[in-house]
């Protein structure tokens, strides 16, 4: 792909399409400029499949174009998982002070610790805030404290969960999966868990 995908620009296709889905996957982030990226943000606003808005996410968290400001804002709010507020933050960082991100990461933290007692296993979740394109790139880039304080509770908490739910797999600077071990494997040791 040499340019903006044209059907990425077109409003009346439906995102289940498939051409749409594959131009969009396969979009690299040097065809995105000031004057397309709304295509983008426009996408994201009228779809609620999550894996479409991740995308959109990582394709405009490095962008400080200064109408993403409010862009990130909304998504910010807008997005119910921790892994998917974390792409909004670090799209926000990029326009707003350490003492605003650190409010907002006051109630992120809360959620972060009501997970352990809800969802004690949810090692998927861990391991996207723990990604290399996540809380880890954003302590590197900004040193803020409130930043630490979030990768050390998420990590106290991955780290308290069962062997069972560790390392099963990790994500990479861009935000890919990278399988640790074969989903054979982690399928029977996280059965073997519940076997006990």
């Amino acid at each position: 792909m040499s340019k903006f995908p044209d059907i990425l620009t077109d409003e009346e296709i439906k995102d289940s399409n498939k051409d749409f889905r594959n131009a969009l996957f396969s979009l690299d982030k040097k065809y995105i400029d000031k004057d397309n990226f709304i295509h983008l943000t426009r996408i994201y606003s009228a779809t609620k499949q999550l894996d479409i808005r991740n995308k959109i996410l990582r394709l405009l968290y490095d962008f400080d174009f200064p109408e993403l400001k409010v862009f990130f804002e909304n998504a910010y709010k807008k997005e119910r998982y921790l892994d998917m507020k974390i792409y909004p933050l670090r799209g926000l960082s990029l326009f707003v002070s350490e003492k605003e991100i650190e409010k907002l990461l006051q109630k992120f933290n809360l959620t972060l610790l009501k997970r352990q007692e809800t969802t004690p296993y949810n090692y998927q979740e861990y391991e996207l805030l723990r990604g290399q394109n996540s809380l880890p790139y954003l302590v590197e880039k900004y040193n803020y404290d409130c930043f630490k304080e979030t990768l050390n509770q998420v990590n106290a908490q991955y780290n308290a969960m069962p062997d069972a739910f560790k390392g099963h797999f990790t994500i990479d600077e861009n935000g890919e999966p990278v399988s640790l071990r074969n989903p054979e494997e982690s399928s029977k040791m996280i059965k073997d868990f519940f076997k006990v």
